[in-house]
């Protein structure tokens, strides 16, 4: 018997979408698909291992129940997507599912808690009245039943066949979301350079405090190389949380901590109530974030602006000032930040200069424009480190290193290989990478703006307008020796 693939999963799940397509936004019906799929995975590994207790302990219940009690989900019998396929037809269908959703929530509080808060399969307002809805359900179910698409764990053609084909989904409904799915998912690529740079290490602590669908930081944990590491992440979203929820689980990752909630209103990572320490940062926080709560946290409890308050407008320097807080003495931390973060002037370049003589900003990585869904504004990444051993920052300039695909670029392997090499290297390289001194910057009065560091000006060819006044007129005698010949021809058939 095929063993399942990540193409298999895609191709059902993408068939399944089109329950939905043309009579609901996909950055809400997404929600519903992947919460499907997660049902069908937790379920066809609960069968399983059902299955496999069984054959082992025959008939004595109280031996498969302990054994059931020590996997990573606990599910009731009753509460299967089997048993939701066997009720498709039923009138209550909506609510069954969510019955059958909030009793597997409730049978393991401790790390599925909340997760299907935001979703409800009985909605009037998003899947129509009783009718319509029902028939829709009835699709999605038995989409989701396809022979091929067997997610026990012993069919699974790999251990990375859900996790991958969850982040393909994902990335596509982000592309179909335009400027919504900006929200909940950064570009692969992107993650892969930013998780390369930041290079997260065996035993570390890795964080994304705007962590979205947690993409990001599934791709800082597979940098480390070993399993020895513990995510922690923070969505304000809480139907994009439990996506990075269910994210973790399906890439195998069970002890991670994502939790909902204001990064910067209400940080929820503490330890004795001081903010955790992290030795990673990941982030691709909201650009130019507005309203972020400059006002309630003039007097933070944590004292994270004491460099300054941001103006209310713009949290980009919130957020950079909460992941320094949150850094621990060793740490490394990559941003995503707009351009302006370089060199707005105000309380922003104040914070700026101070952060620059704390010695703690090692690079400024200018990107390519139209990355990101939702925005074309070109962006950078900004590398923090507590403990740098000189006082110089790196520039690079990478804002030529891309790929056009469609209506998105796209930075190749081969470009993030040399934005990484450059960056560990710390080489001069004309045009594309400056090792900028203390005094540099200063004479610079602490802007940041990369043309300041790097030449990016590129002198174009000398015109010799002689050359090409014969060119012309080369041209125009042979476009009229060839008006000639035609204006013959069409003598010859009586056409003139």
């Amino acid at each position: 018997m095929n063993k399942t693939t990540s193409q298999d999963v895609i191709k059902v799940v993408w068939k399944a979408c089109d329950t939905f397509r043309g009579t609901m936004d996909c950055s809400k019906y997404k929600d519903y698909i992947l919460t499907m799929l997660f049902v069908k995975y937790v379920s066809d590994f609960y069968k399983e291992k059902l299955e496999e207790l069984k054959a082992k302990f025959g008939d004595n219940e109280d031996r498969i129940q302990k054994s059931l009690k020590r996997e990573k989900f606990q599910l009731d019998s009753e509460c299967t997507f089997d048993v939701i396929y066997e009720n498709r037809n039923a009138e209550n269908i909506g609510e069954i599912i969510n019955k059958i959703l909030m009793k597997i929530e409730d049978d393991n509080k401790e790390k599925l808690e909340g997760i299907f808060r935001n979703i409800d399969f009985n909605s009037e307002a998003e899947l129509g009245r009783t009718k319509e809805r029902n028939a829709a359900l009835k699709h999605l179910i038995e989409d989701f039943a396809d022979d091929s698409l067997d997610l026990r764990p012993s069919m699974l053609n790999g251990d990375d066949v859900i996790g991958d084909a969850y982040e393909f989904l994902i990335a596509n409904f982000a592309s179909d979301a335009g400027k919504k799915g900006g929200e909940f998912y950064t570009p692969g690529e992107v993650s892969t350079l930013l998780a390369k740079l930041v290079a997260p290490k065996d035993g570390d602590r890795i964080y994304d405090p705007t962590c979205g669908s947690g993409s990001l930081l599934i791709k800082a944990s597979k940098e480390v190389g070993t399993d020895n590491f513990r995510l922690y992440g923070q969505e304000r979203n809480g139907q994009t949380q439990a996506l990075a929820k269910m994210n973790m689980f399906l890439h195998e990752i069970n002890d991670s901590v994502i939790e909902w909630g204001d990064t910067l209103r209400n940080p929820l990572h503490l330890e004795n109530e001081r903010l955790m320490k992290f030795d990673a940062i990941v982030s691709n926080p909201p650009f130019s974030l507005d309203k972020w709560g400059a006002e309630d946290l003039k007097d933070d409890i944590y004292n994270r602006f004491e460099m300054g308050l941001p103006p209310k407008s713009k949290g980009d320097y919130a957020f950079i000032e909460h992941m320094l807080a949150s850094l621990n003495e060793n740490g490394t931390a990559g941003i995503i930040l707009p351009h302006g973060v370089l060199f707005r002037a105000a309380s922003e370049g104040k914070i700026r200069k101070q952060i620059i003589e704390h010695n703690w900003l090692d690079a400024v990585i200018g990107l390519p424009e139209n990355l990101f869904f939702g925005t074309g504004i070109p962006a950078c990444i900004l590398i923090f480190k507590k403990n740098k051993i000189d006082k110089n920052i790196v520039f690079i300039d990478a804002s030529r290193e891309y790929d056009k695909v469609t209506n998105q670029n796209i930075i190749r392997n081969e470009y993030i290989k040399k934005i990484v090499k450059c960056y560990n290297d710390r080489q001069e390289i004309d045009k594309y990478c400056h090792i900028a001194n203390p005094d540099e910057i200063k004479d610079n009065n602490f802007n940041l703006n990369i043309p300041r560091y790097i030449d990016t000006f590129e002198e174009e060819d000398i015109v010799d307008i002689r050359n090409v006044e014969n060119d012309i007129k080369y041209i125009e005698e042979e476009l009229s020796k060839v008006r000639s010949i035609l204006k013959q021809h069409l003598k010859e058939i009586d056409f003139i």
